[in-house]
């Protein structure tokens, strides 16, 4: 009886000592660095078996999480949405082709808001992106050409009418849109709403560089001012476009033996720019098309109720259908390298799925919903994104802890923990953890804006039990490397 009793006295102690040990640990890592310690820190680690909190700091106070956001974006598109939920893309027209193929009228395409009509390969792996960044929409073109469609009497029309027009979120920098970072919010994606601008030597010194662009499609008005030098040393070439403009300027100069630069650019309207794409694609399958590439957008202000509507039919005939691979796929793709554009679409997926439409407005409100069945207090999250790329965004370390807790228990466990990055191994957490046998025992997402970092996920621990954490960083005036070499040893702690 004695042993008996002695036994769970022993195991609380140890419990206690291991966290005491934790806490004295982290607080004296965080101490020891002069960046670390001047930045406001927010943390909150719990074992999930038991939900012992293992240490704490700033659990409930406000954070701008960064991509932490998107732990609560595709957490909510995988429950309410589903792993097999797939996305459509169309071509439609007024009529059918006649029997000369001859189309009277325009052709749309139509968004669905499929993420993935790019080069990206899927699943997500390592693998190179070496596909055609158009073969969704060459596939499509095929599908009509197969129709007997010869000709083509009207315009070519970007339709991305099933998203509401909302193409940037509040909150945004003013030059997010220029990159990647912050591509327009589309319900007809191409390619990440970005292209590639690469800059190369000319010929000889005094000659222009020469400009190639991928994809191959003439959207914007380029202006080349870059000029090739003979002399060595790095190139220096800069670029402008003011947000609205369809006017690309480059200037600067190029080394002669240079190798180049690549620039990955926003674009200005994805379904303009869909459409143009594909207005060439047909033309090069011998189809004439005697119209113009043109955009059609649901404005906000011609929709009655931001929040929800009835359902509606969307009239036309169709001429040919790409169906995306499951979703589950790309939530993996937009957790695990942290896409900004794929979280965007997540939000406006599933006000679309389940409001009708696909407002943030109503992604908001779905989100509201699904924060309540997590057990989060009102007040404690405000997302005005679905990407972290919003500066307006505030959440708690206890808040996100809910949710991985909420998160690991549910049925889509599996999936769920498949999304996130895992460390030393893929995603934004392949080149973290160097120095950490179990670092793939972690997987979690990261967040990152000037002078905000993030990490949040799980860890299994070498006794085998998983703790889920949180660790959000502001205010750092001083290296981000600093910051994250902290936040790493902190997941070691975690793990001894």
């Amino acid at each position: 009886m004695i042993r008996r009793a002695v036994r769970p006295l022993a195991l609380l102690l140890a419990f206690q000592l291991s966290a005491a040990t934790l806490s004295e640990s982290i607080d004296r890592l965080i101490a020891a660095s002069p960046t670390a310690h001047s930045a406001f820190w927010g943390i909150r680690i719990v074992d999930l078996a038991t939900g012992k909190t293992l240490y704490e700091q700033n659990p409930d106070r406000f954070f701008v999480p960064a991509s932490n956001t998107k732990l609560f974006t595709t957490a909510m598109a995988l429950t309410r949405l589903g792993p097999d939920f797939t996305f459509q893309t169309r071509i439609l027209t007024d009529q059918p082709p006649g029997p000369d193929g001859r189309i009277h009228g325009s052709l749309r395409l139509v968004g669905g808001g499929d993420p993935n009509l790019s080069a990206r390969p899927i699943p997500y792996g390592a693998a190179p992106v070496t596909l055609n960044p158009l073969a969704a929409l060459d596939e499509l073109a095929a599908q009509v050409a197969a129709r007997g469609v010869t000709r083509i009497d009207g315009d070519i029309v970007g339709d991305d009418t099933w998203y509401v027009w909302q193409p940037y979120a509040p909150g945004w920098s003013i030059d997010d849109p220029r990159s990647e970072d912050g591509a327009p919010i589309s319900a007809l994606t191409i390619n990440d709403n970005c292209f590639t601008l690469t800059v190369r030597p000319g010929a000889s010194p005094g000659e222009p560089a020469a400009l190639s662009l991928n994809p191959p499609v003439e959207y914007y008005r380029l202006d080349n001012r870059v000029l090739t030098v003979a002399a060595a040393g790095p190139h220096r070439v800069r670029l402008e476009r003011v947000p609205g403009s369809m006017d690309l300027r480059v200037w600067g100069t190029i080394p002669l033996r240079d190798k180049g630069q690549d620039l990955l650019l926003g674009i200005e309207d994805p379904a303009l720019y869909a459409a143009q794409a594909l207005r060439q694609l047909l033309q090069q399958r011998g189809i004439v098309v005697s119209g113009q590439a043109t955009a059609q957008h649901l404005d906000p202000q011609d929709v009655a109720d931001l929040t929800q509507a009835p359902a509606a039919p969307d009239p036309g005939v169709e001429l040919a259908r790409h169906t995306s691979a499951p979703y589950i796929e790309d939530l993996r793709i937009t957790d695990k390298v942290s896409q900004n554009l794929h979280a965007e679409l997540a939000l406006r997926a599933v006000a679309r799925a389940r409001r009708n439409v696909g407002s943030f407005e109503a992604g908001r409100e779905e989100m509201r919903a699904f924060l309540q069945e997590v057990g989060i207090e009102p007040g404690t999250v405000t997302l005005q994104d679905g990407s972290g790329l919003s500066r307006l965004n505030l959440v708690t370390p206890a808040a996100v802890v809910k949710l991985l807790r909420y998160m690991y228990d549910s049925a889509a466990r599996a999936n769920w923990l498949s999304m996130l990055p895992i460390g030393g191994q893929d995603g934004t957490l392949a080149s973290r953890f160097a120095n950490l046998p179990l670092a793939s025992r972690i997987h979690a997402k990261t967040g990152s804006l000037s002078h905000v970092s993030a990490l949040s996920g799980y860890a299994e621990r070498t006794n085998g039990r998983w703790v889920g954490f949180s660790v959000l960083v502001n205010n750092y005036n001083g290296s981000t490397a600093d910051i994250r070499a902290v936040m790493d040893r902190i997941c070691a702690l975690i793990m001894e």
